[in-house]
């Protein structure tokens, strides 16, 4: 726990005010349906104005007097849907409750309807206390994640129902959303008068903030609330029984993995804070008030989780018997006061010392031995008639391009590399002028992410990049602007592809997909960067970069426009539909980890790849690393195919969704089948990861003699011509 707690001096005052109003919002002793859901006893052991005063101390006494009611009601809105759903079962019932909520949170006007139970009432108070004091924005990021927080509970209870526990990646993105972290940043942002301004509220440095935040606080939350959820109330939703399950540990052993984890999120939080958000506030130009703000508000999420955890250690509604007492460790016995949590801190430093180091301890080209597991077929496979046609225009238009000059490509690597086998399997209905388009987008893609590491890895020119990225983004334009002349092959390969992809697309649809490839591209900085500091990433962090590295939000809003507009743009935001575009993607990027690592580890350097990620974390042999990620492909495809069959049906039936948009979306789940199987037929019957392949590589003709370690890289790549993925 890097940063201290501290406790605001309106504690008392918080604790008076919070019973009165509990009290009156009918939260104590007032039986719901035929139930109490809370006495005086509780809410005094539970003491959450203790909670408040540890998590904002800086608050004004009025501001930690509402502050503390929101945290009161959201509690007593957990305990109210367990006992009155969670336990029921009821999950009916439970979505009209779900849905009533929505009526008290109007992003303008006044409230209209009568609150009918606590935890209507507590709403209504809250919302008329607090919203008219923000801004447009900040409302309207506050009422997203309230509304996350309320109705993500259905996907518990859902779980529950079926006995069904889902795997790492689903839960720590789920968790994030029924966790109410995310919705306890923007209470942050009130608390300290501070908002992160909208220009740069979206921007990844700030969501990556955020969600570090929030995976601290709810997999510490996780660790102190194991032995109630689970033994007591048959939660599935908790860190430790995933891990526990799903890695195969005991409980004790996914205890100190999700621990690790929580450590491994905390050094992403100091990294994001330290090196990305400054370069974020002179890439925007943030005027200095707003940076002192989103500073503020840095430190205000820093608070948190100190004084969450110090919480945590006190209050009666976790397991927590003796850790008062064992904190400080044999160094520190029961000392407090001046100086002892300096002291907590140093230790908690050291503690951690050897997992930050681990990851900044990569050894590049060191020799693979081991066979990769093999992947099966996920759907049957479909090829369209038209690739071997395709095959020979492919490599015209490359050559066209100027991709094959022979330091980047040539047209043997390009032939053995075949990416129109991978378009003919993803798209294998396309018309042939839309299939070269795809073969095209896929050869662009590849070579791009082929001639980053060359032209600006090797000396470490990020500020290249950069610029390089600023000028693609002219080549992709929206309202008909006029594109500069291309000055270089990546240039002249987007300036052909994106008109013949966009021509008949809407000005907004064209904005989607421009922001889709600025996407990939700036991903692309975020491994130069990794690469140069030799860091292999935090795992989080890299599952959810790795999506944009692979360009998936290009290929899914490629594919959502080929519907037209038939499907409303809010459905592609729900619940299951995420988690089916979120698993397919995870599942093929991990496809392509699994069959690239010995090309990329061995011969390449590389440091982003999900089996060296996992041996980082766990810390564990390739070997076992091997048997995770596998493992997380088979639970991210078992996952696609629930929510295609169990969730995507619900979702038409619970919202009555027009049978043709009905349609539509199932054509789009199809889709993804073919996607899978089209990328895992790639995979097995491209050149680009075979033997033959790699002794073409520079790196198998000359074995590196030089230095190890931090930095080191770099000059390996210098050495070389990498390909990429």
């Amino acid at each position: 726990m890097p940063y201290p707690a501290r406790l605001n001096p309106h504690l008392e005052g918080a604790r008076e005010h919070s019973k009165a109003w509990a009290y009156a919002m009918d939260m104590i002793d007032v039986p719901q349906h035929g139930t109490v859901i809370w006495n005086e006893h509780d809410l005094d052991s539970h003491d959450y104005a203790l909670l408040c005063a540890y998590t904002h101390p800086d608050a004004g006494a009025e501001e930690l007097d509402l502050i503390t009611d929101w945290y009161v009601w959201v509690f007593y809105f957990d305990d109210h849907f367990l006992e009155l759903y969670k336990r029921t079962g009821d999950i009916d019932s439970a979505r009209g409750y779900l849905d009533r909520l929505n009526l008290f949170m109007p992003a303008e006007g006044a409230i209209t309807d009568t609150p009918e139970n606590p935890v209507e009432r507590g709403l209504t108070d809250l919302w008329n206390r607090t919203i008219p004091h923000r801004s447009a924005g900040w409302r309207r990021r506050f009422i997203e994640s309230t509304k996350a927080l309320l109705e993500e509970s259905l996907w518990e209870l859902a779980n529950i129902n079926e006995g069904r526990l889902s795997n790492p990646i689903e839960y720590i993105e789920m968790r994030r959303k029924v966790g109410g972290a995310p919705w306890s940043a923007n209470l942050v942002e009130h608390s300290v008068h501070a908002e992160v301004p909208d220009a740069i509220a979206a921007a990844r440095p700030m969501e990556v903030l955020r969600d570090c935040f929030a995976d601290g606080v709810h997999l510490r939350n996780d660790l102190f609330s194991y032995q109630r959820e689970v033994e007591d109330e048959g939660e599935l939703s908790n860190g430790v029984l995933v891990f526990e399950k799903f890695l195969g540990l005991t409980t004790q052993q996914a205890a100190d993995a999700v621990n690790d984890l929580i450590t491994s999120r905390l050094h992403q939080f100091e990294h994001t804070a330290l090196t990305e958000v400054p370069a974020l506030f002179d890439e925007h130009a943030v005027d200095p008030a707003s940076r002192m703000a989103t500073f503020a508000y840095v430190k205000g999420l820093q608070d948190w989780q100190s004084g969450g955890h110090e919480w945590h250690l006190r209050s009666s509604r976790y397991m927590n018997e003796g850790a008062l007492e064992s904190r400080g460790g044999p160094e520190l016995g029961t000392a407090t006061g001046l100086g002892t949590s300096a002291a907590r801190i140093f230790s908690s430093v050291l503690a951690t010392a050897p997992q930050r180091l681990r990851s900044y301890s990569s050894t590049p080209f060191r020799a693979v031995e081991i066979e990769r597991p093999p992947v099966e077929l996920p759907f049957p496979l479909r090829l369209s008639p038209h690739l071997d046609a395709c095959r020979v225009r492919n490599v015209d238009w490359a050559r066209r391009m100027g991709f094959l000059d022979g330091v980047v490509w040539d047209e043997r690597k390009l032939r053995a590399t075949d990416l129109p086998l991978c378009a003919a399997g993803i798209h294998p209905d396309a018309a042939a002028d839309q299939l070269d388009v795809t073969s095209d987008w896929l050869t662009w893609g590849t070579f791009a992410d082929d001639y980053y590491p060359i032209v600006f890895g090797a000396t470490r020119d990020l500020a290249g990049a950069k610029a390089c990225n600023a000028r693609l983004s002219l080549f992709m334009p929206v309202d008909g602007e006029p594109t500069p002349t291309p000055t270089n092959a990546l240039e002249v390969g987007l300036a052909d592809v994106w008109p013949r992809t966009t021509a008949g697309m809407s000005p907004e649809n064209r904005r989607t997909v421009r922001k889709a490839v600025d996407s990939m591209t700036s991903s692309w900085l975020w491994e130069l960067v990794n690469q140069a500091q030799n860091r292999i990433p935090d795992p989080i962090d890299y599952v959810e970069m790795r999506r944009r590295t692979f360009g998936s939000d290009l290929t899914m809003s490629l594919s959502r426009f080929s519907h037209g507009r038939a499907v409303p743009p809010e459905l592609y935001r729900t619940r299951p539909v995420q988690a089916i575009e979120h698993a397919a993607t995870d599942y093929a990027c991990l496809v392509n980890d699994v069959f690239s690592y010995r090309k990329e580890i061995q011969y390449e350097g590389e440091l982003h790849n999900a089996v060296l990620v996992v041996q980082n974390f766990l810390d564990c042999s390739e070997e076992r690393a091997f048997g995770v990620v596998d493992d997380l492909m088979k639970a991210r495809l078992a996952e696609f195919k629930h929510a295609a069959a169990i969730e995507l049906p619900a979702l038409f039936r619970d919202y009555a969704i027009d049978p043709d948009v009905q349609e539509m979306l199932l054509e789009y789940v199809e889709e993804f089948r073919d996607w899978m199987a089209g990328i895992v037929n790639w995979h097995e019957n491209v050149g680009r990861y075979t033997e033959k392949e790699l002794n073409y590589h520079p790196m198998a003709a000359s074995a590196w003699q030089g230095p190890t370690g931090i930095g080191t890289s770099s000059l390996r790549i210098s050495s070389l011509l990498p390909s990429g993925r």
